[in-house]
């Protein structure tokens, strides 16, 4: 497992842009497959983005697809989210989580190491 903590949340306009960052302990997070879900209130938590080892696979859950940029820096142990064209319903905690593998992975279940989530706050 790796350790991880999530920063960049905070309160934007809609339409405005808000940078997530999940910085990761330990020297093999290069194997890892990150994933950052949000969970709103009553709501189920959701995978938005998800990226793998290399960087070189990425998906996007249809309600961000084209707003949400996921990216990874392994030489940093950094994945960031780049959000942009915020909507109120992207309000909710963001989480970014982990997972040993190859693939990218999309299921809240699949990931064993997890962060403590940063809230993001969009008025309208």
């Amino acid at each position: 497992q790796v350790q991880l903590v999530e920063s960049g949340g905070g309160l934007v306009q809609a339409g405005g842009s808000l940078t997530l960052s999940c910085a990761a302990s330990g020297r093999t997070f290069s194997s890892y497959g990150v994933g950052w879900f949000r969970q709103a209130p009553g709501k189920e938590r959701e995978c938005v983005a998800a990226i793998n080892w290399s960087g070189g696979l990425t998906y996007y859950a249809d309600s961000v697809k084209g707003r949400f940029t996921i990216s990874r820096d392994n030489a940093k142990n950094t994945v960031h989210l780049q959000m942009n064209t915020l909507k109120p319903e992207d309000t909710a905690v963001y989480y970014c989580a982990a997972k040993s593998g190859i693939y990218t992975y999309t299921r809240r279940n699949e990931y064993d190491s997890w962060g403590q989530g940063t809230q993001v706050t969009v008025s309208s």
